[in-house]
């Protein structure tokens, strides 16, 4: 411990000198994320612009009038090690690309003109090979991988354009989005796929007024997501299902609320499936319509899920919100039930949210 007290001794003095000319650790560090990381008022001319903020701005334009043609070609310019906001801004357009924002580049914002304007798109699927002739597998069939810690999109689409999944097919699965960092931002984006759209892989994430479209487990994953003011809009043809949790044991922290939330579109889905033993999955103050299933939930086909399963539903309304014919083994929550999944505390916001 002593070996540690010079490094513990400079670090306090770097703070009070902060303090003393008033500027803030957190603030320096982007270590919060604010309303102003998903927007650009203002910046100068391309090249090494900055907006309003002094936040550094890259351009993207199909036509050439900006910093770079094509969305990874702006984050590739985005240093290694990056400790500063940088907000791309991405010209209307359809960019019919794979994307990737890596581990080692955080604090990046990927900001559109509209969501129905800036389209990110390819059409890659699990069966696909690579080039070593082997299937890529689900995790690198997406088309936009976020690896990175402190990302943020605003009126974006994303979107995975392979053919829809049969019922019972191998190897369709086609993630539009894949969220591996942590404290991520999305508002109001647009997630369009079918089998496996969003890959909500690792980490904690904020999903807030956005669109996500699919069919069959179109959210899944192991990351402990608040998605608020969200439609999820179901284009099922047969059976489907919403949300796939994958906790695996009680000392995970992950799981999906979904709060103040409409399920729509069709087909005859399950609320979610416990795709991990301790699956966890919450609706509250959400409009569900007639699409859903009676019994709302699945076992994943293993009735031990049954007694470790966490699926709980509270306050909502519809005519797929009826509790009557729900599995015994699901929750109706009461308010101190659903407490914790009510807000943005739920993936400790008041630790890395300032909005």
């Amino acid at each position: 411990m002593a070996g540690y007290l010079p490094s513990l001794l400079i670090l306090l003095s770097v703070y009070a000198m902060m303090m003393h000319t008033g500027l803030s650790l957190t603030n320096r560090y982007g270590r919060f994320i604010t309303w102003d990381d998903l927007s650009i008022e203002k910046y100068s001319a391309v090249g090494n612009s900055k907006d309003t903020a002094g936040t550094r701005v890259i351009v993207v334009s199909k036509d050439g009038h900006g910093d770079s043609r094509t969305v990874q070609g702006a984050i590739n310019m985005v240093p290694n090690g990056n400790s500063q906001r940088v907000k791309i801004l991405i010209y209307p357009g359809v960019y019919r690309e794979k994307v990737t924002v890596p581990i080692t580049k955080p604090y990046i914002s990927l900001i559109g003109t509209g969501r129905g304007e800036t389209k990110i798109t390819w059409h890659s699927k699990a069966s696909d090979r690579d080039s070593t002739g082997n299937p890529v597998g689900t995790f690198f069939s997406a088309t936009f991988a976020v690896e990175a810690d402190y990302f943020c999109a605003n009126e974006i689409t994303f979107e995975n354009s392979a053919p829809p999944a049969k019922p019972g097919a191998v190897g369709e699965q086609a993630v539009a989005l894949r969220l591996s960092g942590d404290k991520a931002v999305l508002y109001r984006c647009n997630i369009l796929g079918t089998q496996d759209t969003l890959f909500d892989h690792q980490g904690r994430h904020y999903l807030f007024h956005c669109f996500i479209q699919g069919s069959i487990d179109f959210i899944f994953g192991n990351a402990k997501s608040l998605y608020q003011g969200c439609t999820l809009h179901a284009v099922a043809t047969s059976y489907g299902a919403v949300a796939a949790s994958q906790r695996n044991s009680p000392a995970q922290d992950s799981g999906f609320s979904f709060l103040h939330c409409r399920l729509t579109g069709s087909g005859m889905l399950y609320l979610g499936r416990a795709w991990g033993r301790y699956a966890r999955v919450v609706y509250a103050y959400s409009r569900i319509d007639g699409i859903v299933l009676p019994d709302g939930w699945s076992d994943w086909g293993d009735s031990s899920r049954r007694r470790t399963a966490y699926f709980g539903e509270y306050k909502c309304h519809g005519a797929g919100a009826s509790l009557r014919k729900r599995v015994k083994w699901a929750r109706s929550l009461s308010y101190q039930e659903a407490r914790p999944f009510l807000g943005r505390n739920y993936i400790d916001g008041n630790q890395w949210l300032r909005m």
